[in-house]
């Protein structure tokens, strides 16, 4: 990679000037750690400002007179006219407008298996695991498909949101009633994936519609897979955990950041709620230890995810199940993050490493056409 045409980022604390610094955060990893009150001010205001041209809010709304959203870790307070942090519902005179568990804003697709899926090195569409119960080939189900589930909200805003065109369908007045999406499942379909922008938003629309995909397919594999950056609520979660358990489906979290600071930089949420959600879902692993149940994955963003960050989000995991799959998925520029390169090999290699390092038995690295 020509290092000439990387542009170079300065750090609104330190004023160190760095191409492993965003301009658009503004921020640097040290600044992040060492200054966490002062990081957060700047990470918040800079979301703040991107999120307002969407006509989203900056932060999540807390009128304590508004109506209460319990979905998600954001909890929002969402007073007359207001609109949700994910924008997906609003409150007209008393009364919330949006989405419901009947109708969703979302769209999907088929893919031929095995598929470019967090989990397809791990999962029974690309593996021999799950075969017979949960799998109809002994190996990669080359004649059957994924049907691909895309909602058009997501609870986080990632700045280097990788599906970021998502966001000019939030707001449309394009709905999907809940039949149309449990129609789309046909003879030659033998996986469901929820990714996005992220199922959170649309969890009682996207667990009514599974619920009612495995009836309608009764006698037959059909599993039920999430990828999800994991703060939805507790109640939610069970929704989730239930339905890949009985399907042979799995629960892929994005675990974006072990450093809560960092975290709220990258995404401008707390990652409290993923943290705890991952640690409630390990406990469910040995009711089916194959195929996996739960599977991690966190993007190599260069300049934030550095070896250290693997490190300690993979003794996490390691701490619950050291046989947890954990991907380590290559960045590409995307967003509100353009300015920074790709993910290096090096980087890839030393984070893999320390994944290892810390106990971890089953880690791989993803995207890796993407590695310079």
């Amino acid at each position: 990679m020509d290092s000439e045409k990387i542009p170079m980022g300065i750090c609104q604390i330190c004023e160190k000037e760095s191409s492993q610094i965003s301009n658009v955060l503004g921020l640097c990893l040290d600044c992040i750690r060492q200054a966490p009150e002062e990081a957060i001010k700047i990470a918040i205001d800079a979301h703040t400002k991107i999120r307002e041209r969407w006509g989203l809010p900056g932060k999540p709304p807390k009128n304590l007179k508004g109506f209460l959203c319990d979905l998600c870790v954001n909890q929002c307070q969402i007073g007359d006219g207001e609109w949700g942090y994910c924008g997906l519902r609003q409150n007209v005179r008393g009364k919330i407008k949006g989405v419901s568990s009947s109708r969703g804003k979302l769209s999907w697709h088929h893919d031929p298996l095995p598929t470019n899926c967090v989990g397809d090195w791990v999962c029974p569409a690309g593996t021999d695991c799950g075969y017979p119960a949960y799998s109809y080939s002994e190996g990669p189900e080359y004649e059957y498909q994924n049907l691909a589930v895309f909602p058009h909200a997501c609870t986080f805003h990632c700045l280097y949101c990788q599906n970021w065109h998502f966001r000019y369908r939030t707001f449309g007045d394009e709905y999907e009633s809940v039949e149309n999406l449990v129609q789309a499942v046909n003879t030659t379909t033998s996986c469901v994936c929820y990714f996005g922008g992220d199922p959170s938003p649309q969890l009682p629309y996207l667990l009514n519609a599974s619920q009612m995909m495995r009836g309608n397919n009764k006698g037959r594999i059909l599993r039920i897979c999430w990828e999800t950056n994991g703060a939805m609520s507790k109640a939610m979660l069970k929704g989730l955990a239930d339905s890949a358990l009985i399907s042979g489906g799995c629960i892929k979290f994005d675990l974006k950041a072990w450093d809560e600071t960092l975290h709220i930089a990258l995404t401008g949420v707390t990652n409290k709620q993923t943290i705890d959600n991952f640690r409630s879902l390990s406990e469910l692993m040995p009711s089916r230890p194959d195929p996996p149940f739960l599977i991690a994955g966190t993007t190599l963003v260069p300049g934030y995810i550095d070896a250290q960050e693997i490190g300690r989000i993979a003794r996490f995991i390691a701490s619950l199940n050291p046989n947890i799959p954990y991907s380590l998925l290559a960045f590409h520029p995307e967003y509100k993050m353009t300015d920074l390169p790709c993910t290096s090999r090096k980087q890839a290699q030393e984070c893999l490493q320390a994944a290892k390092d810390a106990g971890l038995k089953r880690v791989h690295i993803g995207n890796t056409r993407l590695l310079w």
